[in-house]
């Protein structure tokens, strides 16, 4: 297996970086949205932590795994593998 560029593995870094700030930023407008209708219990606030902060990284950190695997060169891989098989 080749070696990763450097470049690659940093700029996924700094990106997953970036997605679980923006899903701790979503969880806590998640349950400040849920404390003007009704008061706040544990189990709600748990659910509502572990739904939101989860749904948010996985989402956003399966698109940054398809950027990462574009710039790492993995896709590129992949295409010249399949068009030698084709010939």
């Amino acid at each position: 297996m080749p070696k990763l560029p450097d470049d690659a593995k940093a700029r996924f870094r700094r990106m997953m970086t970036w997605i679980a700030i923006a899903a701790v930023l979503m969880v806590a407008g998640a349950l400040w949205y849920l404390s003007l209708f009704e008061p706040l219990r544990l189990h709600m606030v748990i659910a509502t932590i572990l739904g939101v902060f989860f749904s948010v990284l996985l989402g956003s950190g399966l698109f940054a795994a398809a950027f990462f695997s574009d710039r790492s060169g993995h896709d590129q891989q992949v295409t010249d593998a399949t068009q030698q098989e084709g010939k």
